[in-house]
């Protein structure tokens, strides 16, 4: 019953959405700008997923340019399938491309573990990955988004609303892992963790794409 419900619990946040989101978005009329905006902030804010890849992302960087830099390929790729997938209505399976953004997690650990030095000798570019994987988050947040019959009075205006959330979300997100990844970083802990913490990072990751292939073949 506890696995059952830690897995619900996954469910849920994932790029799940509650009942009082899920009545607004089915229900609303016209254009709705600051209620998106709150929407997409908040999925950023409590969807793990997105998280967990901008952990792995910025675990080892430590110049500001370079947050900047690959924050910012994030986000254009991100912002770039949200808003192209819902607004030409092109839709996928939610469970694979769920599982994509879990393998996208399951890269970037095995990235900072130097997997890929080790195993095949080269690394893949980090900068034009994280572009790629963020074309994928997005299209995963289109998808769930398709999966209500928003109402097309403002529905351009109300996705460039609920973008702007998603990227207000993630901003106020990154200054939390910033803070923490910087203030851990002044221990001799974090180079000591750091192997077991991308660790963790990859098992999050293969959870996530189980979890969404269980739901493919049992759909």
């Amino acid at each position: 019953m506890l696995m059952l419900a830690v897995l619900v619990s996954f469910e849920t946040f994932a790029h799940g959405v509650d009942d009082s989101t899920r009545n607004f978005l089915e229900n609303n009329t016209g254009v709705q700008i600051l209620p998106f905006v709150y929407i997409g902030a908040k999925h950023m804010v409590t969807g793990y997923d997105h998280l967990l890849f901008l952990v792995g992302v910025l675990f080892f960087l430590r110049s500001t340019r370079d947050v900047l830099l690959y924050v910012s390929m994030f986000t254009i790729g991100h912002s770039l399938t949200l808003m192209t997938g819902v607004l030409a209505n092109i839709q996928v399976n939610a469970y694979l491309i769920d599982a994509i953004i879990g393998l996208s997690v399951v890269y970037k650990g095995f990235d900072n573990l130097g997997g890929f030095k080790h195993f095949f000798g080269k690394q893949p570019d980090p900068k034009k990955t994280v572009l790629i994987f963020g074309l994928f988050h997005g299209f995963g947040l289109a998808t769930k988004i398709q999966e209500f019959a928003l109402p097309s009075e403002g529905l351009a205006t109300n996705l460039l609303s609920f973008n702007i959330g998603v990227e207000i979300g993630q901003f106020l997100a990154l200054i939390f892992i910033l803070l923490a990844i910087n203030f851990w970083r002044q221990f001799e802990s974090f180079n000591r963790f750091a192997k077991a913490t991308n660790t963790a990072l990859m098992s999050a990751g293969f959870m996530l794409v189980g979890m969404q292939l269980t739901g493919f073949i049992v759909s």
